[in-house]
């Protein structure tokens, strides 16, 4: 028995089906066409911008001594802290109970006092004695942080006990950093460029490559926290190789001296070879550490108190995680601007440039308090973002002044130690603080009102008549 025949098709039926396979081949093979001048051109454009990233870093004999080097690292180490700090913003902070994760973070927070207090003194010192120090401290600051981004990304997948442990040990080896990094960049610093403009130009490849690194780790945050933190390992290890391969200047000692806060039996006789000079610090880089101390004391306070603050009282509408990126990406534009301007000015009067960025953060402080708002709440983070990295750009031009050059590598390693000091101090105290807005910014304002009043008091006469500049 055989079935009725299939239908034929009518020829005007078959005609729309073929139109439309061809435009669907033409629409693929469209879409196939843009897509490879998208990436043809996208890895153009990246490309272009590493040649060019790298044309400045060199420019002005900072490839011929080494300089470029370190800039390079300083803008994978800023894209690694970026990849940290995407990952552990929406785990930290919003997914753990306010009071767990404030009693968590500030024993860490307190325990990393003890490195700067006690270690960071020493070490300097330590590796002075023995060749290839500074590389390995570098490079060991890196490879901790690869390891420790490894502990996290695992921790943050499985709710481990170690979230906290590994994300404090993140900020403190990211500290323990910049303490080394000071001390390794007067050593590269051509002689076309001064202090200052060397780390203004290694301060701005930081903010590039966080600038560049963040939307790759939000993208790798999308699929999960734990893959942000797993590029971040790799930015680590790769810094850490790069660390390693700086020039063996870093490592030099040969002709520098100590600086120290009070003048010891040995300070003022004639050095042997086994005796590096020593002298005591000037007034006027005293004066200045002591009001970039209130600076950065504020810097922590903001750091650690906004954190808790908006994400258990937002302010209308918004969401925590919003108004702590306004608050954060704010201070991150004022420290741009600092660093530009610190780039771009032929003179700056240090003394007045402190007392200014101190009174500056305290005033804008107190209008915060009054009006507590989103808007006094970027204003803050914007003043306190510039106030810091003016401020920070002053210490470091009175120190190229006021310093002999033998001492400059030690003054930089021991007022950055300080500086880290006041912040991990800023950063317990706004932990510790009662979640009220009016009431955390109102001291955040006496405790800045207190200590401008406490600098401009100390400050030598001959402060104000030695020359401004740099």
């Amino acid at each position: 028995m055989t079935g009725a025949p299939s239908p034929t098709p009518e020829p005007g039926a078959r005609r729309p089906l073929a139109a439309t396979g061809r435009v669907v081949r033409a629409t693929s093979r469209g879409v196939g066409r843009g897509v490879a001048v998208v990436s043809r051109t996208t890895a153009r454009a990246g490309a272009f911008t590493v040649r060019q990233a790298r044309r400045a870093s060199r420019a002005e004999g900072a490839g011929d001594s080494g300089l470029s080097r370190l800039i390079e690292l300083h803008a994978i180490n800023a894209a690694g802290d970026a990849a940290v700090a995407i990952s552990l913003a929406g785990t930290l902070f919003f997914q753990v109970p306010t009071g767990e994760a404030r009693g968590q973070v500030a024993l860490f927070l307190a325990l990393t006092m003890l490195p700067f207090a006690i270690v960071a003194p020493l070490i300097g010192p330590f590796l002075d004695r023995f060749s290839q120090g500074r590389r390995w401290a570098v490079g060991a600051t890196m490879a901790i942080r690869a390891f420790l981004c490894w502990v996290l990304a695992t921790a943050v997948a499985t709710d481990s006990r170690w979230l906290f442990p590994a994300a404090l040990g993140c900020l403190v080896a990211s500290k323990a950093y910049g303490v080394t990094r000071a001390a390794a960049v007067p050593r590269l610093v051509p002689a076309s460029l001064t202090l200052v403009k060397a780390n203004a130009r290694v301060s701005m490849a930081g903010i590039v490559g966080a600038a560049v690194s963040a939307p790759i780790a939000i993208a790798a945050s999308t699929v999960g926290p734990e893959w942000s933190l797993r590029y971040g390992v790799v930015l680590f290890v790769m810094a850490t190789i790069a660390a390693i391969l700086l020039p063996s200047r870093v490592d030099s000692s040969l002709g520098e001296g100590t600086l120290v806060l009070m003048p010891g039996p040995h300070d003022r006789q004639p050095t042997t070879a086994t005796r590096r000079p020593r002298t005591r610090i000037p007034v006027a880089v005293a004066f200045a550490l002591r009001a970039n101390c209130g600076v950065r004391w504020l810097s922590g306070f903001l750091t650690m108190f906004m954190a808790f603050l908006l994400r258990d009282n937002p302010i209308g509408a918004w969401s925590p995680e919003v108004l702590l990126g306004l608050v954060i990406g704010a201070a991150g534009l004022g420290n741009t601007i600092g660093i530009a301007l610190g780039s771009m000015l032929r003179r700056i009067n240090p003394a007045l440039t402190v007392v200014l960025a101190l009174a500056a953060d305290a005033a804008v402080a107190l209008v915060a308090a009054v009006f507590y708002g989103l808007l006094p709440l970027i204003a803050l983070g914007l003043t306190a973002g510039l106030a810091q990295s003016l401020a920070k750009l002053s210490l470091d031009s009175t120190i190229q002044r006021d310093v002999p050059e033998r001492t400059q590598a030690s003054a930089f390693a021991r007022s950055d130690t300080i500086l880290q000091l006041a912040w991990v101090i800023g950063g317990f105290v706004g932990i510790v603080m009662p979640l009220m807005p009016r009431l955390g910014l109102g001291v955040a304002c006496g405790v800045l009102g207190a200590w401008a009043l406490f600098v401009f008091v100390s400050r030598p006469s001959r402060i104000g008549t030695s020359p401004g500049g740099a």
